[in-house]
């Protein structure tokens, strides 16, 4: 069944994102004639893939959040089947596509984007909101050139003071206390999340990168990060502040706030109160009753996470492609980190795409434009975690274009990973140190279902 070319007052347009749940349509208001983005979700896959806490989640989140800094979410509209998320387009396109290009930002550039990410975060954590997956796939740039954060899939309502549990987040930008399995602050983690931003807005790379997700979290735990030679030393002085493993020495918001450094040319972005009367009954009912339209908000619990050690047993590919946003899947290789790369760059040639590999593990796959009618080309990547020897985690994502060079590129790889290796798991044994850091480590990612 297609989709309507009207919803209420919105008249829908072209796709502008996809995933495995969702499309993203652009839309005009009809009412005023501006453009709005149009999330378009399958209800039943929701339900029947247990995702609707995180659906309802963000909602419920963006619902409440009202800062300029922030995605705004101005309308929900359910009907039997669909769940239409009516929000703020924001046309600039991910800050991770423009540090792609860029490599790195200007100091006055960077400290803008830093101070409004620091602006936003303060309003949500006053409000007792905690993103946990800060990284600039998630900040997006408006027409002017302003940072908006996105995606509160992960995010979690607490009261200030309260401790969290659940590991999440993404591996290059998770904090150390998290990683180990402690209770952990909210705040402290985000703030963390926040420093590796600046470090790679300045720098054009990340603080801590490694192959080996073993040793990548290795790194994280100890702090151990090198600033390039062009870092001043106000630069230097901030950073270390926020990439302090010790969460109780860390710096807060408050002190980043006062920072020398930070404070040039800032400009305080002010969120306002949400006067809405939002009903925790009604949003259960977008996703659970069969009500023509609900606005909504929520609390609750989800009951199991996926970690590494049960992602690389699983024989069949696992997607958990999220709905917000990007596109991703993560499939188990049985295969040493290098063979997986290359059969990286066999499945994109195989379907006529373009393999360049990146720093470490990350291989950027392009489409020969003269190969494609599309308007707008797939931005693609690849991006392979080693657990163990012969045991790697392969990270595929799309952040814009249509699905198709997408779905090729899986299937593609999906079937290289298949074939046995030189020397299969099961003739090949771990070393005993490699197995337990493969039964111990936690493997964050962007749709982790396990939640407070």
């Amino acid at each position: 069944m297609g989709f309507a070319t009207s919803i209420g007052k919105y008249h829908l347009g072209r796709t502008i994102g996809e995933g495995n749940f969702a499309k993203v349509k652009l839309a005009v208001n009809t009412e005023t004639n501006k453009n709005v983005a149009v999330k378009i979700i399958d209800k039943k896959m929701v339900l029947q893939n247990k995702l609707m806490y995180q659906v309802k989640r963000e909602i419920s989140t963006m619902k409440l959040l009202h800062h300029p800094n922030i995605v705004k979410i101005y309308e929900v509209i359910a009907t039997k089947t669909r769940i239409y998320l009516v929000m703020e387009y924001v046309p600039g396109g991910q800050l991770s596509d423009k540090l792609y290009y860029l490599k790195r930002l200007d100091e006055r550039e960077a400290r803008k984007f830093f101070q409004q990410l620091i602006d936003a975060m303060d309003y949500c954590h006053g409000r007792g909101v905690y993103h946990r997956d800060l990284k600039p796939e998630n900040l997006l740039l408006d027409g002017k050139g302003n940072l908006k954060v996105s995606d509160f899939g992960l995010c979690v309502l607490r009261k200030p003071g309260d401790l969290l549990s659940t590991a999440c987040g993404s591996p290059s930008y998770v904090a150390p206390e998290v990683i180990v399995h402690k209770h952990y602050e909210g705040a402290a983690a985000d703030v963390w999340s926040c420093g590796v931003i600046l470090f790679e807005l300045l720098a054009g790379y990340l603080p801590f990168e490694d192959r080996s997700l073993m040793n990548l979290y290795r790194k994280i735990s100890r702090a151990e990060y090198t600033c390039p030679y062009w870092f001043t030393a106000s630069q230097r002085k901030l950073i270390s502040k926020m990439l302090d493993p010790l969460p109780t020495k860390r710096a807060t918001i408050a002190k980043i706030l006062e920072d020398e450094w930070f404070r040039v040319d800032y400009e305080p972005s002010a969120g306002y109160e949400n006067d809405e009367d939002l009903n925790s009954d009604d949003i259960s009912n977008t996703m659970d009753s069969e009500n023509e339209r609900t606005n909504r908000t929520v609390e609750g619990k989800l009951h199991r996470f996926i970690n590494a050690f049960q992602l690389i047993a699983m024989s069949s590919d696992l997607d958990l492609s999220g709905l917000f946003h990007e596109q991703k899947t993560k499939l188990g290789s049985e295969h040493s980190i290098d063979e997986t790369l290359e059969k990286i760059e066999v499945a994109a040639k195989d379907v006529s795409l373009y393999a360049e590999r990146m720093r470490n593990s990350k291989v950027k796959l392009h489409r020969n434009k003269s190969l494609t009618r599309s308007r707008s080309p797939s931005t693609l990547s690849a991006e392979v975690f080693e657990v163990t020897p012969i045991h790697c985690v392969v990270e595929i994502s799309k952040s814009a274009g249509d699905l198709t060079a997408y779905k090729e590129f899986c299937e593609s790889l999906s079937s290289l990973l298949r074939q046995s290796s030189a020397g299969s798991s099961s003739e090949l044994q771990a070393s005993e140190a490699d197995e337990k850091a493969r039964k111990e480590l936690i493997f964050s990612n962007e749709t982790t279902t396990g939640m407070e």
